[in-house]
């Protein structure tokens, strides 16, 4: 993964634009609903490029991102990581040119969804559920909609259609049309000033595997045809926000099959979400960053030494990525990334720290991740309140010590570890023990061959 400093530098000039007029009614919108995912710092980020258009314009002078660190009071890597959570919640998109002259940048500002796609979104709206809660998330129900008001029977409609109030044209004013089309038709190099309503997240269909899908269905109980545009958008977004496989897909798509043979779509949204909450105590699914949040990373600077660029990298990694490299390019099992799931979500651990996780258990363990050891571990680091990857790395250590001094006590330890030969290379704090072990056994062997060639010279002489 690039680092923020490839990807921008304080002298990147950019230009802000909108994807048509943003409204005031927005700003509630941005403020109760969105800002509860992304934070206030996306949220500050957002508002700040709203506010570089003028009014009733949609495009903004030329700036760089200094004055734009200086505006928010925030480095240029906070401003990075917010407008990438803006990218990947549909409120902004990024275009970069670079030539001669440097490297310039396009902002352009979608709107966010009015408060009735939101609700009724089947993932950010169960995203904020989770985040603030019942009492609350009802609380905004209530605070953008209004109560229905039925027209009364008694009343009849006497709207008049517009045929019944208007003519057509006669034919000296269409000729007089036509000698001025030009006139009346949109310029070339010009656009209307105007807004389109905003779409969706939408996770891309070719991340679930359809072909599996359907070799578990029968033809003649879910025939092809009902796998629809619409339904693969639903399914592929149901599978990324509970973690459902192909196989277990297949159990929601046949409870969800009409008497017309389609694929009722509100069914297989509530078949999988009562699943999920049965598996769960009842609990629904948070949105986690994939990656160590800004805030708890530490390794701000370019890295020099070897752990500096492990913490890095366990800071830009995805715990998933990490899992995979460290079995051997072994895709995790379905147990295994439920494990990583509950620990990310349960004991609230940042991905980076979970990293550090990974491979202390995997090495402790022989490449084995049971449930058991790895909850043992993110209980106590979570009491510890552990959030970086440096004081996941110095807790892994202090606890090998520990297990090492009791060992040569004879004391018992009550987290005994499975194995303890293969440890990851920073548990000998940077190195320096297995420096320390290094040097004494090359002075061993120095001391070895003195005395060998003392020997020889002794019986040379004699």
């Amino acid at each position: 993964m690039a680092q923020h400093w490839q990807e921008l530098i304080p002298i990147d000039r950019y230009l802000v634009t909108s994807n048509g007029l943003l409204h005031e009614y927005d700003r509630k919108v941005l403020t109760f609903l969105y800002q509860p995912l992304i934070g206030s710092t996306c949220l500050s980020l957002y508002m700040t490029l709203w506010a570089e258009l003028e009014e009733n314009k949609l495009w903004s002078e030329s700036s760089t991102h200094h004055l734009l660190m200086n505006l928010l009071s925030i480095n240029l890597k906070d401003i990075y990581e917010a407008r990438l959570k803006l990218e990947g919640i549909g409120l902004l998109k990024t275009y970069v040119k670079s030539d001669e002259s440097g490297r310039s940048f396009i902002y352009e500002l979608y709107p966010p969804l009015n408060p009735e796609q939101f609700f009724l979104d089947g993932m950010l709206n169960i995203y904020l559920y989770r985040k603030i809660g019942k009492n609350h998330f009802a609380r905004l129900k209530r605070f953008f909609s209004i109560p229905k008001k039925p027209l009364e029977e008694d009343y009849l409609e006497v709207t008049r259609a517009f045929q019944d109030v208007f003519a057509s044209a006669t034919p000296g004013s269409l000729q007089y049309m036509q000698e001025h089309a030009e006139d009346l038709e949109a310029e070339s190099n010009q656009e209307f000033i105007g807004r389109q309503d905003q779409k969706p997240i939408q996770i891309d269909t070719n991340t679930f595997d359809f072909d599996l899908l359907m070799a578990g269905l029968n033809e003649s109980l879910v025939p092809q045809k009902a796998l629809t545009k619409k339904v693969k958008e639903v399914i592929s977004n149901l599978s990324f926000l509970y973690g459902i496989s192909p196989i277990e897909m297949k159990n929601f798509v046949l409870g969800a099959i009409n008497e017309s043979d389609e694929i009722d779509v509100e069914d297989l949204r509530k078949g999988a979400r009562d699943w999920y909450q049965f598996e769960n105590y009842d609990q629904l699914p948070s949105l986690i960053n994939k990656t160590q949040p800004a805030v708890h990373q530490v390794q701000l600077t370019e890295p020099k030494t070897q752990e500096e660029k492990l913490i890095r990298y366990y800071e830009t990694t995805p715990p998933i990525v990490i899992f995979k490299e460290l079995s051997g390019g072994v895709e995790p099992s379905a147990a295994n990334l439920k494990i990583l799931e509950e620990v990310m979500i349960k004991y609230k651990l940042p991905p980076g720290v979970v990293n550090v996780l990974i491979e202390v258990v995997l090495r402790k363990t022989d490449m084995k991740f049971t449930k058991g050891f790895v909850e043992s571990i993110a209980s106590h680091w979570a009491r510890l309140k552990i959030k970086t990857v440096k004081e996941a790395m110095e807790a892994a250590r202090k606890e090998e010590r520990g297990f090492q001094e009791s060992k040569k006590t004879g004391k018992s330890t009550k987290q005994k570890p499975i194995r303890t030969e293969v440890l990851p290379d920073w548990f000998d704090d940077s190195g320096k023990a297995s420096v320390k072990a290094v040097t004494k056994d090359q002075n061993t062997e120095l001391e070895a061959k003195k005395r060998a060639i003392e020997e020889k010279l002794k019986a040379f002489r004699k």
